[in-house]
């Protein structure tokens, strides 16, 4: 009986009034598992044809949204609208849209999540509808949601897309003020995004200096970004690139690797290697140690300028500090051994390379082919042809182009001529003044069949002979140029 009393009074809802004390229909649980469940059920029906309960001028989208969730009891979730949105607008069915959002808009009660808007405004740029993006971020208030410079970087980084949309940017600005929106770092940084992507790196760096003026914050990344984008302009000196760095590091910008590696190759590219060497040097001094790619550039740089001391300098230097060269590296002090008459060391170092596990490339062993051509050591250069093919190294049109030129400076236009062969046989496009040497060549030695037959085998190929091509042609059948009563060009015509 005592126990009896006890289960009484522990348990007052089993006995006493024979019910739960909380019906499990309304649970939190069963209420997710009936949405997940009206989830699975759209999904479904959209596969299948529209239902009979559907109204005449309904959507059959919205239709199935709300009987999936009607015949569950529960109220449609943002998931659901959002599942829809995308669906329709990734079927580009934007007629449905309009009515699920005129849906959402006056029946719904819930809060509509920023997110969802945002995609939609995204999913409407890149269908090129620029207008209903601007148009729906105009509206977001009634959709019970909150505008945030989340929608508006949004809305701006679709507007950066196109030179025209971003004419929109200052209307988008005057209104999202008007919205209580308030502008961001983030903001300006979509923009100067933006601008440095189309090649307005002016009004990037205005935009820049006008976020400093008013305080903003810019992050090391923006600075970057900027500094990567001048450098890839054309118009603008050295000099300017060297002052914008060092204007951006007063700011308190610490260059990375990156931005030096950049800065760096533009000067190489407007051949100020000097400037470049100093850029490396500051990077050491900054505590930034030199890649390999920042030494192969300044190195090619002084070869080019055929300034060796310098580049063989750099090429010790980039040893003494650990650094393991590249194919491009080598490549690099290899030409400069080659311009130094010192080809035969070219040659070593390519062995020293393999030894090191850095495998040669066409490009190394046509800097020396070029070199042994030059001086007339046309059989070396066959046995490095020969070695390239051992090694699996494919030819190119430039190694081609640098033996027929060797042959025909050695007066051997036959062997010149069955490369040229070879490479019609390959189907290279190779250019029409590659052929004119030994084509002449063979006129002037009497083998004009051996002529007109490679002649022949260019046509077939659609490779059209150059002048020197038809001059010699016409000289070799006897017929005497004379420009009163001959026009090569309509010959060729």
């Amino acid at each position: 009986m005592a126990r009896s009393s006890a289960l009484n009074r522990a348990n007052p809802y089993l006995r006493k009034y024979r019910k739960w004390p909380l019906s499990p229909y309304k649970a939190k649980w069963h209420q997710t598992f009936n949405q997940q469940q009206a989830m699975q059920n759209l999904k479904q029906s959209l596969t299948m044809p529209p239902p009979l309960q559907q109204k005449p001028n309904e959507p059959h989208i919205l239709s199935s949204l709300i009987h999936s969730f009607n015949i569950y009891n529960c109220e449609p979730t943002p998931e659901a609208y959002h599942f829809i949105i995308k669906t329709l607008a990734e079927t580009s069915q934007f007629c449905q849209l309009l009515s699920v959002l005129d849906h959402l808009e006056r029946n719904e009660k819930f809060e509509t999540p920023e997110h969802i808007l945002a995609d939609l405004i995204k999913l409407y740029a890149d269908a090129n509808k620029i207008h209903d993006s601007i148009d729906l971020f105009n509206r977001i208030s009634k959709f019970r949601c909150v505008p945030s410079v989340y929608s508006l970087n949004t809305l701006l980084s679709v507007l950066c897309r196109n030179k025209e949309w971003i004419k929109m940017v200052p209307q988008i600005f005057l209104k999202s003020q008007r919205m209580n929106i308030r502008i961001e770092e983030s903001c300006f940084r979509v923009l100067i995004r933006a601008l440095c992507r189309i090649n307005r790196v002016g009004y990037a760096v205005e935009m820049l200096n006008g976020m400093m003026n008013d305080g903003l914050s810019v992050n090391s990344r923006t600075f970057s970004l900027i500094l990567a984008s001048v450098c890839e302009e054309k118009y603008l000196s050295s000099v300017q690139v060297l002052r914008f760095l060092e204007e951006i590091r007063k700011l308190g910008f610490c260059p990375g690797m990156v931005d030096y590696t950049n800065v760096i190759r533009c000067l190489v590219k407007k051949e100020k290697y000097l400037e470049a060497l100093n850029v490396l040097n500051k990077m050491k001094l900054d505590g930034i140690k030199p890649d390999i790619v920042c030494y192969g550039m300044v190195m090619s740089g002084f070869v080019a300028d055929e300034d060796f001391e310098k580049a063989e300098k750099l090429f010790d230097e980039l040893l003494v500090l650990g650094l393991v060269p590249d194919v491009y590296t080598y490549n690099a002090y290899i030409n400069c051994l080659c311009k130094k008459n010192n080809v035969e060391a070219g040659i070593k170092m390519v062995a020293c390379m393999e030894e090191l596990g850095c495998k040669p490339n066409v490009s190394t062993y046509n800097t020396l082919l070029q070199e042994l051509c030059k001086v007339g050591e046309i059989e070396r250069s066959k046995e490095l042809v020969r070695e390239m093919g051992f090694k699996g190294i494919a030819i190119n049109l430039q190694t081609y182009s640098i033996m027929i030129d060797g042959f025909v400076s050695r007066g051997e236009v036959i062997e010149a001529c069955d490369l040229l062969e070879e490479v019609l046989d390959k189907n290279f496009c190779p250019p029409s003044l590659m052929f004119e040497e030994a084509i002449c060549g063979l006129w002037h030695r009497g083998f004009v069949a051996r002529a007109l037959e490679l002649l022949k085998k260019m046509g077939g190929k659609n490779v059209s002979p150059g002048a020197r091509v038809w001059k010699a042609l016409l000289l070799s059948s006897g017929f005497e140029l004379d420009f009163s009563n001959t026009s090569l060009i309509g010959l060729v015509d």
